[in-house]
């Protein structure tokens, strides 16, 4: 991810149009996949990520520069993210249907990287979902997309000693799913 001087924030938050864009290329393809894991749906991540930025534009005078312009953006999307959620009840409960095809394996003959892409995304959702609000925002901020305990503390305004826990919780319940499903598999 590219890091956009400090000019370029000032020009944007003075309404600069050019400065603003170079502020939304930096950051919306993470602002969007962050929210497309923790809403699992694209039109709902769409739309998070446009009120991302409608956020930012409105919200950039009051940045101070007290975390990095990442992370004051990150911690937008984790409460767009979360408020979304609540409007639709989009929450999962924690019972897990089989879905066959996000299940399957591909086949020897299925080398390509696409399918293993694929594959692997399915996966990585499967997973994810089993996981709470909190522990995947944390898991994916912490594993996708590289903040440190102490950004992501900053980022979703809690401890870091919760930002451990959470992080510590989700792995062991991923730990826990990954075992039943090679069990099931064997």
């Amino acid at each position: 991810m590219q890091q956009v001087c400090d000019e370029v924030i000032k020009s944007a938050s003075d309404g600069d149009v050019g400065a603003f864009e170079e502020i939304y290329r930096a950051y919306a393809d993470y602002v969007f996949n962050f929210a497309l894991r923790m809403m699992r749906r694209r039109e709902d991540a769409e739309e998070v990520t446009q009120e991302v930025f409608l956020m930012v534009h409105r919200s950039l005078k009051n940045f101070r520069g007290q975390s990095s312009l990442k992370t004051w953006i990150y911690r937008i999307a984790v409460n767009t993210t979360s408020n979304h959620l609540k409007r639709t009840k989009a929450v999962r409960t924690q019972t897990v249907e089989y879905d066959e095809e996000a299940h399957a394996y591909p086949g020897k003959d299925e080398g390509a990287s696409r399918d293993t892409k694929e594959y692997n995304e399915r996966v990585i959702d499967a997973l994810l979902s089993e996981l709470t609000p909190d522990q995947r925002a944390c898991i994916l901020l912490r594993n996708m997309d590289g903040l440190t305990y102490e950004e992501i503390a900053q980022a979703l305004k809690i401890d870091i000693n919760a930002v451990r826990s959470r992080i510590k919780r989700a792995r062991f319940k991923l730990m826990a799913v990954k075992k039943e499903v090679l069990a099931y598999e064997m």
